[in-house]
Parts: C-alpha cells; sequence; structure tokens
C-alpha cells in the first residue's frame, strides 16, 4: 500500500486520500470503526478513537511518520519493521523510562514483543492504565514489574508471591489493577519477557534432542531413554529427563540497537580517545586490533559486537548435602563503556545446564545452540535496525575469549589441568614432582623465568637441590593448539574445544581467560591458612616436613619423634602463640569505608587466633591492602618480604589504565616473588603451577585479561600465571606499579635459603 502521503503536506490532495485510503483500510482489517487506535503525532496508537476523531487528528496534529508498518491497524508483522520506534518519543527515550529509573532497567530489558501486534498493544494499555484510578506515580505495568523485580531479588517462591499480590489489592483503593495471582502476573509480563528455548538432552550428556534428533526418543549414543523414569522404574512419557534453557542473544542484540541510547554507547569505542602507551579498554588490546586487521570489513563497522564468555557452576541451593549443579554461560559486550558493560542488564545469560552433575568436559554439547548463533553472528544478521542513527544494518559479532576459574578452563579448552601435564603453556616439560607423604603433586619450577645468569639458578638447598637450567617455552598458537589436537595428542589435550568451529578462533592470540576472584580467594585461604595453621587449609605438617627430607632441602626442619609427641622445629612461615594473637589483633581493630569490604572484626576469632568466613572479596581486599599491614611486625623478614611483594603485585594487577612501558619490570620482579616463596615455603604450598606467556604483538607488547573482580579490566602484559592450591592462580601479570629492589634483598639473604634464622619462635607440637 502507498504510504508516501505521510510525508507530504497535509495541505495537499495527496495527504487527503491517503487518509482516507488508511481510514478505510484499518476499518476493513479491524472490522470496526469505534475502536481504533491513532496514529497521530500526539497519540502515537496509545489511544483509541473513532474514524471521525481520527481523521480531525491526523490533519490537525499529523500522522507519526515514523509509523511505518501498520501493524496495529491490521497490517502484517514484518522481520524488518521499526519496532523500537513505536516505543520511543521524540526525544530519543523510550515511554518505558519510569520503570527503568526505579528498578535499573535498560530499555531493551523490555523484551521481544513477539509476532503479535495485539500482544503489544495490550503491553502499551498496561503501561498507560494507572494501578488504581487516582494514582500518577505507578502504572500497572511499572508496579507489577517492580513487584516482580523484588521477588527475583529476594527469592520469593510463587506462592508468597500471590500472597504479597493478594495483600497489596486489599491494602489499595478499590478499582485497582493489581493482579491477584502469579499466574496472572505472568500473562500480564509474558510480552516483556525474553524468548526461550527448552532443549531435551541426554541425562549422560551425550547429545541435545535437536535438529537430526529432535523426534528420537533414546540417546544414539549410550542408549538411555529421553524420558525421566519414576520412583517405580516406568518410564514417564513426554516428562524429559534432563532440559537445557537457551536464550537465543540476536533477538537481544537487536533490542540493544532499538533502544537509541543503547545503540549510541556501543559506538562508544570508535570515538573515544586512545591515549599511547595507556591500555584502559579492551579496544586497546591486541585481539581488538587483530579483528580490525585481519577482517578489516569487521572492522571498518564499529556497531559490530566484540563478546567475552563467561560460565562456571555453583549450587543454588547453598548446601553442601543437596547434589545439584547449575551453569550458566553469560555473554558481555565490549563495545560499551567500561562502566556499563559488567552491569547486570548488559550481561546476557545465554545457557543456564543444570543437573545432579557438572557437565565437565561435556560441556561442548550444549554449547551447540550458541555456537550456531555465533556463527551466525559472524556471517552477519541483516535488517539490525539502529535507533541512534535511523538506518538499518548487518550487525556481526565475534566471540573474543571466555573467562572462567581454571577447572572450568579446562573444560572450555580441552586442556589437561590435573596430573603432571596440568601446565597449559609447559605441556609435556611441566615440572612436576609428586610429594611421595602428601600424596600430591607440586610445580616448584619457576626458576625457569629468570634471567640466565640470575643467582637463584644456581642455588640448590633453597629450592629442589638441583641447579635450574632450563628456559620457559614459548606459548602454542591457536592454530598449533589445533594442529596437535587434530593429531591425537591426548597427553595434554583431552578433546578439541567446540569453540575451534569459530573461523577466527584459531587466530586470537588469548583465547581463554582467568578469573582473578577465583585467583585472590584461594592464593589468600593457602596463605594465611599456613600462617595461623587453620586445619583444613594449612600446607605444613608432618607430611610437609618429611617431602622436604626426601627432596634432601630444609633439613634442619625435618620432624623429631619424641615418646608422645612429634615436634616439628619452626619454618620461616610459621608464627609463635603471640605472634598470631598480634597478626589478628591487627585485624579485629581495621576499619575501612563504608561498602570497602565485609566488617573484618566479624571474621576474626581471637579465641582461636583464626580467620573465619573469608569471602572473595573479603580476600580480595586483605590481599591487596590489609594483609601486609597486619604482618608487618610479624613473622621472618624474609617471609614477610615475599608475602608482601604477593601483595604488591595483587595490588598493581587492579590497575584502570596500564601504562605500557612498565609491564617488563613488573614481569621481572614477580617471577622472583614466586621464587622467594619457593624459598620460604613448604613444595606443598604449590598445588599447581600454570606458566603461560602470551605472545608479543608488533610493538613488543602482550596481552592480558584476567580481571574480573569488578568487571574484566584490561592488561596488556607479558603474562605468565601461576596455580596454588589445586585451583589457585598467582598470575603474574607486568602492571603499572613496581616492586621494592629485588637486589637489597638479595644482598641481604644471600645463601641463607629456607633455614630458619628467627629466634624465640615456639615449637609446635602435634599430638
Amino acid at each position: 500500500m502507498d504510504k508516501s502521503w505521510m510525508h507530504s503536506d497535509r495541505r495537499s490532495k495527496a495527504y487527503e486520500f491517503g487518509v482516507e485510503a488508511f481510514l478505510n483500510f484499518s476499518v476493513e482489517n479491524l472490522l470496526t470503526t469505534t475502536h481504533i487506535r491513532c496514529p497521530c503525532v500526539k497519540c502515537v496508537n496509545l489511544k483509541m478513537f473513532g474514524v471521525g476523531i481520527i481523521r480531525d487528528h491526523l490533519y490537525f496534529n499529523g500522522v507519526d511518520q515514523s509509523y511505518k508498518n501498520w501493524t496495529f491497524h491490521g497490517e502484517s508483522w514484518e522481520a524488518t519493521t521499526n519496532a523500537s520506534r513505536n516505543v520511543e518519543e521524540d526525544d530519543g527515550h523510550s515511554r518505558y523510562s519510569f520503570v527503568s529509573e526505579e528498578i535499573d532497567m535498560d530499555d531493551n530489558d523490555f523484551g521481544d514483543f513477539g509476532s503479535d501486534p495485539y500482544e503489544f498493544a495490550n503491553v502499551i494499555g498496561d503501561g498507560d492504565q494507572p494501578v488504581y484510578p487516582s494514582c500518577r506515580k505507578y502504572t500497572k505495568l511499572s508496579a507489577l514489574v517492580k513487584l516482580y523485580n523484588l521477588k527475583a531479588k529476594h527469592g520469593m517462591s510463587d506462592v508468597c508471591f500471590t500472597e504479597l499480590l493478594i495483600l497489596q489489592g486489599d491494602l489499595l483503593p478499590e478499582g485497582n489493577t493489581i493482579p491477584t495471582s502469579m499466574y496472572e502476573a505472568k500473562k500480564t509480563l509474558c510480552a516483556l519477557g525474553l524468548s526461550y528455548e527448552k532443549m531435551h538432552a541426554c541425562p549422560n550428556d551425550c547429545i541435545l534432542y535437536r535438529k537430526e534428533y529432535e523426534d528420537s526418543t533414546n540417546c544414539p549414543s549410550c542408549g538411555i531413554s529421553r524420558w525421566k523414569e519414576g520412583k517405580d522404574s516406568i518410564l514417564k512419557e513426554g516428562v524429559p529427563a534432563k532440559v537445557v534453557w537457551y536464550f537465543p542473544p540476536i533477538p537481544r542484540f537487536k533490542r540493544m540497537f532499538q533502544s537509541h541510547e543503547t545503540a549510541k554507547s556501543l559506538t562508544w569505542h570508535a570515538a573515544r580517545k586512545s591515549i599511547d602507551g595507556q591500555m584502559s579498554h579492551p579496544a586497546d588490546s591486541p585481539s581488538w586490533k587483530l579483528l580490525d586487521d585481519k577482517w578489516p570489513e569487521f572492522g571498518n563497522e564499529p556497531r559490530n559486537l566484540r563478546l567475552a564468555l563467561s560460565s562456571d557452576g555453583f549450587n543454588p541451593h547453598s548446601s553442601l548435602s543437596s547434589r545439584y549443579s547449575c551453569w550458566p554461560v553469560i555473554l558481555v559486550t565490549y563495545n560499551l563503556l567500561p562502566w556499563m558493560y559488567m552491569k547486570r542488564k548488559f550481561m546476557m545469560l545465554t545457557l543456564l545446564i543444570s543437573g545432579p552433575k557438572q557437565p565437565g568436559n561435556d560441556i561442548d554439547v550444549y554449547l551447540e545452540p550458541l555456537i550456531d548463533d555465533l556463527k551466525s553472528l559472524w556471517d552477519g544478521i541483516r535488517g539490525v535496525y539502529d535507533a541512534h542513527n535511523g538506518e538499518y544494518f548487518t550487525l556481526r559479532a565475534a566471540l573474543m575469549w571466555t573467562i572462567n576459574d581454571f577447572p572450568a578452563y579446562g573444560n572450555l579448552s580441552g586442556c589437561v589441568v590435573k596430573g603432571y601435564k596440568a601446565c597449559p603453556i609447559c605441556g609435556d616439560d611441566t615440572p612436576s614432582h609428586r610429594l611421595k607423604n602428601g600424596h600430591k603433586i607440586c610445580y616448584i619450577g619457576h626458576r625457569k623465568w629468570l634471567p640466565i645468569n640470575h643467582p637463584y639458578r644456581r642455588q640448590r638447598a633453597a629450592f629442589n637441590g638441583k641447579p635450574e637450567y632450563g628456559t620457559p617455552l614459548e606459548p602454542l598458537s591457536g592454530e598449533e593448539v589445533l594442529h596437535m589436537v587434530e593429531d591425537g595428542d591426548s597427553v595434554c589435550w583431552k578433546k578439541k574445544s567446540i569453540f575451534f568451529d569459530l573461523e577466527y578462533w584459531k587466530y586470537l592470540p588469548v583465547r581463554h581467560a582467568l578469573d582473578v576472584m577465583h585467583i585472590e580467594k584461594n592464593v589468600c585461604d593457602s596463605i594465611i591458612g599456613t600462617l595461623l595453621e587453620i586445619p583444613g587449609k594449612n600446607k605444613d605438617g608432618i607430611a610437609a616436613r618429611l617431602d622436604l627430607l626426601n627432596m634432601g632441602v630444609k633439613t634442619d626442619l625435618q620432624p623429631e619423634y619424641g615418646e608422645r609427641r612429634t615436634r616439628l622445629p619452626p619454618g620461616p612461615w610459621n608464627l609463635s602463640r603471640a605472634e598470631k594473637r598480634e597478626v589478628c589483633n591487627s585485624f579485629y581493630g581495621m576499619k575501612v569505608p563504608e561498602s570497602y569490604s565485609s566488617n573484618i572484626k566479624n571474621l576474626v576469632s581471637l579465641q582461636d587466633s583464626r580467620l573465619l568466613g573469608l569471602k572473595s572479596h573479603d580476600c580480595h581486599t586483605l590481599m591487596q591492602q590489609l594483609l601486609p599491614v597486619a604482618i608487618r611486625s610479624v613473622l621472618e623478614k624474609p617471609a614477610r618480604y615475599a608475602i608482601t611483594r604477593l601483595c604488591f603485585f595483587f595490588n598493581a594487577i587492579c590497575a584502570k589504565t596500564v601504562d605500557v612501558s612498565n609491564l617488563d619490570k613488573l614481569e621481572e620482579d614477580v617471577v622472583v616473588t614466586l621464587c622467594l616463596l619457593e624459598k620460604y615455603f613448604p613444595p606443598s604450598f604449590f598445588d599447581i603451577m600454570v606458566q603461560s606467556e602470551l605472545e608479543e604483538d608488533n610493538h613488543g607488547v602482550s596481552e592480558n585479561l584476567r580481571w574480573l573482580a569488578a568487571g574484566p579490566n584490561i592488561a596488556v602484559p607479558l603474562y605468565r600465571s601461576y596455580l596454588i592450591k589445586g585451583d589457585v592462580i598467582i598470575e603474574c601479570e607486568p602492571f603499572t606499579r613496581g616492586m621494592p629492589n629485588v637486589d637489597t634483598f638479595d644482598e641481604l639473604v644471600g645463601e641463607l635459603g629456607g633455614q630458619n634464622i628467627r629466634d624465640g619462635c615456639e615449637d609446635i607440637w602435634i599430638e
């Protein structure tokens, strides 16, 4: 139908004929002459009138020229319709801004309104209907969304929410529009919700029942039934044994561009001024620049998205006795400003994998639909409307890396992360050593990263009893990894990662990143547990001393057996009882600004001289600033110096802006720091080690994006990382701040190695 009249002069014959043709079209399709939505610039399809009033409005006010697809008047809904223009005011802001301001929602949180324009019309009606006749602050929609947000925030059950709605209805004046049940509330909000797909899965994580397996009733791999087995061992046909929830990201990316403000923010990175030698956003990273240089047609369009994927498992029931695992898979959009892309409203949940056990290495099975969408995004999605520029374009997106802890790193990358070959960089040359008495594998080969002429390389007694002549290996590129996996290397690689199905994945310099919050948490637990001798976290003990004896190092620390007791001579890492009390009193008396951390006082047990209940953020603040203050007057100077240097390192890698010129110095310092820890702590302290060096780019700068405390900020160094205590990672990332001068300390300590040089330390007795 001809719509050119909408842009004509209202005094012209073309406009007059167009109005009449529009009204005739509406009456024929809607079969009514009294309840038609008015498309004038003032009513914008929000109010219903008769044909005569609508004709007057169109002449006096003019027609809303953004109303290009007449879905409210009987025209079929098209995929290329400009849905966002129907829900935006002239100033570019959503008419639902009152909702977003109250509950911290973005315009794109209102979801895809589906293919039914009348469902959309009902949502608009609810947005204009007051919650009760004289209420001006809340509408039915805003009140219901706010209540539902409280339900999700505080974990209300459906029954509790229903009773709350009934109570709210009784408290409000008569004629209020609050629904009386959870069912009615869901019917109202369903048009705002995100579309999702419930996919049936094999209980043994073999396949998803999709594509060629959509109609199968048994798994073709293991033969187990698709349906759930009841307590009476009878299959409940139609009830799936396992379900995976998939939330397609493409519709949500489209909605992001349908919001004027969000669409503008998504191109912010193209207009920002980059400072030479400074890195403060993923746009400064080599991975970003590689995508721009290798695929210029992708890089020339600033609206193309750069994504990161994060996944980890947790128990939603917060009960260790409950055998249940939930794995969310989340996408982060790096096109946004640094203080925006880690906000809750911009973190997209794409998969929810739940079941009695974690997916493990079979997580690739569940990632298949997401990988298919990522392939489509790389090829391009046509007909995406940009509300900021007022035009349609082809949207493309690329996944830059994943962010996870070390066990999940193994699941996603396919790399072996346990045993003698646990280092993803060293592979077959991983310097692993099995502790005979501790019954664990330790990794104490940090000296290979020192300069060839460094004196630590020649010291024997202070380390593992041997000199170090090895050199570090260069990290494998994505193409080399893919070649090894396809050739059947089963020693260091468990599988071929599904991410290699992405065309660009093998070319990325950084494909998997490690979560620093996990790192700090486990490193802090190991240090605090060893210093304060907390059961279950202490790395010292009879087994650790016997392992030192077997290695031929620190023989003066071997256990002394008595008739009734076994005495452990104090090591450099041991504190006396008075020193433990002094450390705990230091923590107990600390006062920090509000919201800086938990109340440290509540975490200290003065009676037992322990720290209890440390959360991830508490460990973060301890490793950043508080621990060096607490131990400044206790512990031997060599061990205290090593711990303080490690804390300085963690404090340095939190810089929001990275000065590239300081990276090399910090890299050298952190290698020496780990060597000092190896000298003054038992080998059992180093459960597993990851040593990774990132390849340098043309400017001699490597990339590291490992920070996820308040969001994945950018650090771009030559990078190595080490794991302690199973899945604890000490990441050695050169950052902006330096560390104390190493040479002065070396002159002070000399060849003392791991010998105890503190006098008056109280003996440790073990029953």
